[in-house]
């Protein structure tokens, strides 16, 4: 059998001659993707997470331009072993429960990461958001090796040189991939979380007046969150002689799931003490409808993230975007990407002296002007446009094919 690769007009093309038969292939035939879970929440994600939803969306939006899918995470009562979902294989494999402890979990990662090898197929590209998989995964049969990094680096990425690609949300977080481990800075790429839901269709100013005077939290209730913080500021917005507003956390508080535990979910009742008529702390959602009313309903949405070191994109304040109700957000880095102060959103000091303070002047600024904030609200809906899902798959399926096209061509036999 004789072998040639040709590239041209941005395609590459294998053709083989085998007794008097030729086959003529291209890179951007059916791509065969897996996508590997963190061992700790289901797939479909009945019990939320970002990640989890993200490529819940996108592996369905492969599966939608013809190409293989197989998405690999964890069991759950309410699932099957294996399934098939709009075109994606889903197989599931025994995961664990959230621990706050960093060896324990790193340890059940292993475990989890140890009994995915076992199921794995041969693929073109392997996605994993798994921080031990890669460190196991040292043969190519599997596809090349594609780390997607959801969250701020702990210096972890010096032990994944050998991996094809490291994507990453945020420019940030890809600053502070480089900086951590400079050798692999050719490999690092960035690629924005999509909008896991389709952007309904929705005239902002129109329906303004139909929303409550609401401040929606949406995400886990945990100190690094910053949701102390808004009530804090709630309560001193209200003090200040605000009044008629109402403040609804919505998110899981247990440490199972990912929250902050007993003690901090109590210390936030305590604080709500004297506006407890004003403040809901809702519990988690992961219906996604009904989070969408929500979002539809209040007209702020706040997301006081302290988490310097591990916050890299922040999903909740887009899919609000999504859905007409303006976010307002810390300094942190990460949201710049999609966030100007006073045009697609507000962003406040969180590195104050005094942030609950900070936060509360924030608000009652933003409050004072509801024409001002359905302007701002009508913008952030339009810049969330972007970040539809059929757009963010795109850009994923170009770079498969960018480090498909690197791995099957060897450079000195392509006919230029």
């Amino acid at each position: 059998m004789r072998r040639k690769w040709i590239r041209t007009n941005g395609w590459v093309f294998q053709v083989e001659r085998s007794r008097g038969s030729t086959t003529c292939r291209r890179w951007r035939d059916p791509v065969k993707i897996t996508i590997v879970q963190g061992g700790a929440l289901p797939i479909p994600p009945v019990r939320g997470g970002a990640v989890e939803k993200v490529w819940f969306s996108l592996g369905r939006e492969f599966a939608k331009r013809g190409h293989e899918v197989t998405h690999i995470s964890r069991t759950f009562s309410e699932l099957p072993s294996e399934q098939w979902l709009e075109g994606v294989h889903h197989v599931r494999v025994k995961g664990f429960e959230l621990s706050s402890k960093r060896y324990i979990a790193l340890w059940r990662d292993l475990g989890y990461a140890a009994r995915v090898l076992h199921v794995l197929p041969r693929a073109d590209i392997l996605v994993t958001n798994n921080p031990v998989l890669p460190l196991l995964i040292r043969t190519s049969q599997f596809g090349a090796l594609y780390v997607h990094v959801a969250r701020y680096p702990k210096r972890q990425m010096r032990f994944y040189g050998h991996a094809s690609r490291i994507q990453t949300v945020s420019q940030a977080a890809a600053e502070a991939i480089i900086s951590q481990a400079p050798k692999i800075g050719g490999k690092v790429r960035v690629i924005p979380n999509p909008l896991p839901s389709a952007i309904c269709t929705l005239d902002v100013a129109a329906s303004w007046q139909e929303r409550n005077k609401q401040i929606l939290y949406v995400g886990r209730v945990h100190p690094e969150k910053g949701v102390h913080l808004l009530i804090d500021a709630f309560k001193l917005l209200v003090q200040s002689g605000v009044h008629g507003w109402r403040l609804i956390v919505v998110g899981p508080w247990a440490a199972a799931q990912g929250g902050g535990g007993e003690g901090y979910y109590q210390s936030l009742r305590a604080r709500r003490a004297p506006v407890v008529d004003m403040v809901n702390l809702l519990g988690p959602i992961f219906d996604p409808d009904v989070l969408a009313i929500h979002y539809r309903h209040a007209k702020l949405f706040v997301y006081p993230s302290l988490a310097e070191y591990g916050e890299a994109f922040g999903l909740a304040p887009l899919e609000a975007m999504a859905q007409g109700c303006p976010p307002l957000v810390s300094t942190l880095a990460c949201f710049q990407d999609f966030i100007e102060n006073g045009r697609s959103g507000f962003i406040f000091n969180h590195r104050a002296d005094r942030p609950e303070e900070e936060l509360y002047r924030t608000l009652k600024t933003i409050l004072s002007s509801d024409q001002e904030l359905m302007s701002v609200a009508v913008r952030s809906h339009e810049v969330s446009r972007v970040y539809q899902s059929a757009n963010v798959a795109e850009m994923y399926l170009k770079d498969f094919a960018v480090i498909g096209a690197a791995r099957r061509v060897p450079h000195n036999r392509v006919a230029q």
